[in-house]
């Protein structure tokens, strides 16, 4: 097959460092065209030389012209801003956009690539969490593809591949839990950041991996998982599975289940986003059945995981809701991760700013971002 060309956009986080890995051992088939960071501008720097794009851009204006002199001599457009993000996903040499953005900053740059007809690999969740019903519409109307990069969603995708005549009944995405499994009120309530940046399975972000450890990420799995597949809330359903071999599971109307396997390792639906429909062969470690001697399973508890469940009251709510809720965690975690709120508050401030925004049922794109930034507002507020 011909190669395919990428626009990595969040180039130096964990998701877009692991893409660039990804790319790196496909020379011949894989091709960057564009590559974007919010502020680490050494790191782009360093890619930019590495892969020789046609383009890149770094969010942080301050950081322009150091990018701009570092790759002088070199044929690399250099810009910066946010609105330059959403310049360079028109580029007509762009076969797939690569969303690795952390946070609901990916929104805006997601809508103008689909609208300009390009392939979406996401593994910037927020982006349908905060405007699902609009951001997949689009897709529809575009008639471009949205393949999920979170490991989760891409399990559901494989098990759904040959399965388009097969209505879902239920699918079940699969949590590891994180780091405080099986741990009460009283523990959560004196956690250290050290210790909810420790998860058992995963490498990820600072802010996922709070996430992770708050279950909000599930929660925000839950409501992508909505508007990828097209389910209802009742149809989405989430169950502790601690070592994370078993990555999704869809369940069909006559009974049958069918699961994604493999090691966590993050590249793999990376990969498999990139490469679609084909699996491309790679040396990445193998799973071993004499390792683990069982794989088990439990319910998730959201009496004490308060995040579980408002994430799916906002999903239920539906409107601007998921995005107020999506808002107010961004700003909680960030919070969190300089000890400005404890663990159990953040889902304190997240529950006080959805009193206090206002609900809108059916919000254009502007209501979308006028509630992101109110519910930022609010958030800093409580806090």
């Amino acid at each position: 097959m011909e190669y395919k060309t990428i626009a990595v956009l969040g180039s130096t986080g964990s998701v877009g460092t692991q893409a660039l890995d990804v790319v790196e051992s496909f020379p011949e088939r894989l091709k960057v065209s564009v590559l974007t960071a919010g502020s680490n501008a050494d790191l782009l720097i360093k890619q930019a030389l590495q892969f020789q794009p046609r383009a890149v851009v770094i969010v942080d204006d301050s950081q322009y012209l150091c990018v701009k002199e570092a790759l002088a001599g070199h044929p690399i457009a250099v810009s910066s801003g946010e609105a330059a993000l959403e310049e360079v996903v028109q580029y007509e040499d762009i076969d797939i956009v690569l969303n690795a953005i952390v946070g609901s900053a990916g929104l805006r740059s997601t809508v103008r690539a689909i609208q300009s007809g390009k392939d979406i690999a996401l593994a910037n969740k927020e982006t349908l969490v905060v405007a699902g019903e609009l951001v997949m519409g689009l897709a529809r109307k575009h008639q471009v593809r949205m393949l999920p990069v979170d490991s989760e969603h891409s399990a559901i995708f494989q098990c759904l591949t040959g399965e388009e005549a097969n209505p879902i009944e239920k699918i079940y995405l699969t949590a590891s839990g994180g780091p405080f499994r099986g741990k009460d009120l009283d523990f959560l309530s004196s956690v250290t950041k050290q210790q909810a940046l420790k998860h058992p399975n995963w490498s990820m972000g600072a802010k996922i991996t709070i996430d992770s450890a708050s279950l909000m990420n599930k929660g925000l799995e839950v409501i992508e998982a909505k508007w990828l597949f097209d389910l209802d809330v009742s149809q989405v359903d989430v169950i502790v599975h601690p070592q994370s071999i078993i990555h999704s599971l869809v369940q069909f109307r006559d009974g049958s289940m069918k699961a994604q396997m493999g090691l966590p390792d993050m590249k793999l639906p990376i990969q498999y986003a990139l490469t679609y429909p084909y699996r491309w062969e790679n040396t990445f470690e193998r799973f071993d059945f004499a390792n683990f001697a069982s794989l088990t399973f439990e319910p998730a508890d959201t009496k004490t995981f308060r995040n579980l469940a408002i994430a799916y009251e906002a999903l239920r709510q539906g409107g601007n809701s998921a995005c107020v809720m999506n808002a107010a965690n961004e700003i909680v975690v960030d919070a969190f991760l300089k000890e400005k709120v404890s663990f159990l508050g953040m889902s304190e401030v997240i529950e006080k700013t959805l009193e206090r925004v206002q609900h809108v049922a059916t919000p254009t794109l502007e209501d979308y971002l006028y509630a992101d930034q109110e519910s930022r507002r609010i958030a800093q507020e409580l806090i």
